[in-house]
């Protein structure tokens, strides 16, 4: 069973359902990884120690990712499918973050802690 965020709650209703289906996709649809991984690269915590910075400047500035960094973990034996799923979750993971926040500036949707 999926844990959905609650920002599908959040966003415009016209794209509450989209938002939602994204997410069930992209975190706990099939793939090369499990979704937990995939689950953890959205939420910034528990991936294998070898990807834990790749996935990290993904999050943080995915422009500075480089060719070297990919070729090192698929000649470490990363597969490019499996680097794909958490180059995509982890992105998702912080454009929603970024989602949140612009929200809360906003008023549209209370804080973390319901503020």
């Amino acid at each position: 069973m999926s844990r959905s965020s609650g920002m599908g709650d959040a966003v415009d209703p016209k794209y509450a359902d989209k938002f939602r289906d994204l997410e069930r996709r992209v975190l706990d649809g099939p793939g090369s990884i499990g979704p937990a991984v995939r689950r953890a690269a959205a939420e910034g915590g528990g991936v294998p120690e070898d990807v834990a910075g790749y996935v990290d400047k993904v999050r943080r500035a995915a422009y500075t990712v480089t060719d070297e960094e990919v070729a090192t973990l698929l000649a470490s034996g990363w597969s490019q499918d499996q680097l794909f799923e958490l180059t995509v979750a982890a992105a998702f993971g912080a454009a929603r973050r970024r989602l949140q926040a612009g929200l809360e500036a906003l008023g549209s949707v209370p804080g973390p802690e319901g503020t």
